[in-house]
């Protein structure tokens, strides 16, 4: 069988979360240049919603002629108890002018009550909503769904439903998220092969720490 496999590369925002770095905008669009080089399919580049800095890089960023990456941009669902029209992030996330956006959203529980402090049923309906917002402005969504191998350990039923409300909300895209770098591999795999088995026929990516 012939699988495809596409690289998602984070640096311009996972990466830029280490001690010490901080990426002008400058050095952000030499970076995505030289991604873009190598062959690298999607650059996730920054939070349009989070500082002026990032912003600023997605206007510029539209300018750039590349010959394969597509720049992503990157934020979370909606806040608790407000429509998806009304919060800011998701706003400025259409405003970044990317073909496709990455939403993170909570898949463990025990983020939802104690993080988040909601219900697990508005932490199902933010994602839901965040993602079908974005869809109807015509993005592609990737649903990043965070510290998803422990929330699958601590709660197998619930951690699958916050895939499913993504998917319900029009999600292109999976992304099984090992936030925490804790999980060995085997249990990687196994939780990976039992999710995707638990939901046939989605499209799958994982993002690892270590």
């Amino acid at each position: 069988m012939h699988v495809k496999v596409t690289i998602f590369d984070s640096t311009l925002r996972d990466g830029s979360q280490g001690e010490g770095i901080s990426f002008s905008v400058e050095d952000k669009l030499k970076v995505v240049r030289a991604l873009d080089t190598l062959g690298i399919d999607f650059i996730e580049a920054g939070n349009p919603g989070s500082n002026p800095k990032d912003l600023e890089f997605f206007e510029r960023a539209r300018t750039l002629e590349l010959k394969h990456a597509k720049i992503v941009a990157f934020g979370s669902t909606r806040r608790k108890e407000i429509e998806a029209k009304d919060d800011p992030n998701l706003r400025s996330l259409i405003g970044a002018g990317t073909k496709i956006v990455s939403i993170f959203g909570k898949s463990w529980d025990f983020h939802v009550t104690d993080i988040l402090r909601t219900t697990p049923e508005e932490n199902l309906a933010m994602i839901e909503d965040s993602v079908r917002f974005c869809r109807d402005a015509g993005v592609e969504v990737f649903f990043d769904a965070e510290h998803y191998y422990d929330g699958y350990l601590a709660d197998r039923e619930y951690a699958l439903e916050t895939l499913r409300a993504a998917l319900r909300g029009g999600a292109s895209t999976l992304v099984l998220c090992e936030t925490r770098g804790g999980i060995i591999p085997s249990e990687f795999e196994r939780i990976t092969k039992e999710t995707m088995a638990a939901i046939p026929g989605a499209q799958w990516a994982v993002h690892a720490h270590d």
